[in-house]
């Protein structure tokens, strides 16, 4: 199996918020998304997230905190908790 190069998949597309599934593990997911702007509060019934940050900075907001995340850094967001992401 080839390497798969991050760059290279991320100009296969330009909108936001749309995860594109680029590799899967066991019974899980390797997805690639650009983020724009804000996004609504929510959570995930069923699935943990990860959010790991190659450029800009990602602000986690959740009900009683805010988590920065820089590039080179990733936050794992656990399942059920209400969080918003905001691109500043």
């Amino acid at each position: 199996m080839d390497a798969i190069n991050i760059g290279e998949k991320f100009s296969l597309f330009s909108d936001h918020w749309n995860p594109r599934i680029v590799a899967s593990l066991n019974e899980n997911y390797v997805k690639l998304v650009k983020l724009e702007g804000d996004f609504i509060w929510h959570s995930h019934e069923k699935e943990d997230e990860l959010f790991f940050v190659l450029k800009g900075k990602l602000m986690m907001d959740f009900r009683d905190r805010t988590v920065e995340i820089n590039p080179g850094e990733f936050k794992k967001i656990a399942g059920r908790l209400v969080h918003i992401p905001i691109i500043k």
